[in-house]
């Protein structure tokens, strides 16, 4: 018993004891720890229920067009991270009308971008050929047209409304923002398994169901949040202010070109393999990348509320806390590192428990998404560390270089070598070595005020 207590007694120390700024982050992680373990399990058990709903081919066919709607993200034109430094400054210090102003003025300019960019869809989607982009058979044309319609639709309703949960992580509060996306995928694995016992596969009702359930999600919560703990940021046509675009905007900028070529090379992965090898290839090559995006999402519960730890941090020179944070953060990307290598060698077997005999999954397909995984390991914490005090010139410049590099040889190695799914995961792999090194240099620059020229914008 007295064991028992002195655990409960530590533990209870951990989470209240120490630096308010770490006690904040501390708390946020076991929270979204817990949520993304509630998540982990829901994707888990959404991948076989909707692949058998759907088949092969028609899962590859949502997986493709899922991957597409992705690159609508780019339309905030990088708005939403230049928020999250620029609000989490201005509350830093104290200056909550500025911090208004910032709310006031990004959900403006995101809501006139979205109504261009819907106006403009409305008038081309009818004369897309979506059966060719896809790659599928042309009696699906009409059907798809449908799908894209539905899902393009309720995604500029939540592109707008998600920025609630940017407000909860600039805040470090990402367990809020974890929450929602949570609570949405429970509704929508619900809804799923529903429409499995009533009804044939139809990509249409999944397309809706997986957008409409974080609308209503986001919608509530942003209700909610601007009535009560937000209320002093509520966004107002009275605090719009275009000149905070350029604060915004400037950093946002440098972001918004990360995100595309983050885009490029996360998205168009799918489209050259469906394009070379058909949808059905998309399959095994997202197992694979889900199989290892579950320890990532673990990592990354850590790591989030970092960055704008990082910004409050270097705001107010607290450089000793910096120094201290980033020492334990490399500790746990070598313990990931450690845990993908264990996951390599029991993929086969796992594989099987998850998904059975219906789709195969190449050894080494898993090998290099896993390698790829480590690389990303590596680099986060020095990554968040640059994201959150806005010196991303370098990093804009290398995520150029990388969806050039990408591009070229993800087509060479899958269509020209013959090396399909694996050489596009290979064409990933290759322009990101570099960072091993290029980050924890900046890094280390940085903190050292040894910084100037690129290392330092």
């Amino acid at each position: 018993m007295n064991v028992i207590n002195l655990m409960v007694e530590k533990i209870t120390d951990y989470f209240t004891k120490g630096h308010g700024r770490s006690i904040i982050i501390k708390r946020n992680i076991l929270i979204s720890f817990i949520l993304k373990g509630i998540s982990v399990v829901i994707s888990f058990i959404m991948v076989p229920i909707t692949l058998n709903y759907l088949n092969v081919e028609r899962y590859g066919i949502w997986l493709t067009l899922n991957s597409i709607i992705s690159w609508f993200y780019i339309l905030d034109i990088g708005l939403g991270n230049g928020l999250r430094n620029k609000f989490a400054e201005a509350v830093a210090r104290g200056e909550k009308e500025l911090a208004k102003k910032y709310v006031s003025t990004a959900y403006t300019i995101l809501l006139i971008i979205i109504i261009f960019f819907y106006v403009f869809f409305l008038f081309i989607n009818p004369h897309i050929d979506w059966t060719k982009i896809l790659n599928t058979n042309k009696s699906m044309d009409t059907e798809l047209i449908n799908l894209v319609l539905i899902v393009v639709t309720f995604f500029c309703i939540q592109f707008i409304l998600k920025l609630i949960g940017t407000i909860y992580i600039a805040d470090q509060k990402p367990a809020l923002s974890d929450s929602l996306n949570v609570i949405s995928n429970a509704i929508s694995l619900i809804i799923i398994f529903i429409l499995t016992k009533t009804t044939e596969g139809n990509l249409i009702y999944v397309g809706a169901v997986f957008t409409i359930s974080p609308v209503i999600i986001y919608l509530l919560a942003s209700i909610i949040s601007f009535s009560t703990i937000y209320k002093s940021y509520r966004p107002s046509i009275y605090y719009i202010d275009f000149s905070k675009v350029k604060d915004i905007g400037l950093l946002g900028i440098k972001f918004f070109i990360i995100q595309i070529s983050g885009i490029v090379i996360y998205s168009t992965s799918n489209i050259i393999i469906t394009q070379v090898l058909g949808p059905a290839e998309v399959t095994p090559y997202n197992i694979a990348y889900k199989y290892f995006n579950t320890v990532m999402m673990f990592f990354m519960i850590i790591m989030t509320p970092f960055w704008s730890g990082f910004t409050d941090a270097y705001s107010k020179n607290d450089f000793e806390w910096i120094k201290s944070t980033m020492k334990k953060l490399n500790k746990f990307s070598l313990g990931v590192i450690i845990i993908v290598i264990v996951m390599i060698l029991l993929s086969d077997t796992i594989y099987k428990i998850w998904i059975g005999s219906q789709v195969k999954v190449p050894f080494l397909l898993t090998l290099f998404m896993g390698f790829y995984i480590m690389i990303i390991s590596w680099g986060a914490p020095f990554v968040h560390f640059i994201n959150g005090v806005g010196k991303i010139k370098l990093q804009l410049y290398f995520s150029v270089f990388q969806a050039v590099v990408f591009l070229i040889l993800a087509v060479y190695f899958s269509k020209y070598l013959g090396y399909g799914s694996i050489g596009v995961i290979t064409a990933m792999c290759i322009p990101m070595l570099p960072s091993i090194f290029l980050w924890p240099i900046q890094y280390k620059m940085i903190i050292e005020n040894n910084k100037s020229g690129i290392w330092n914008k």
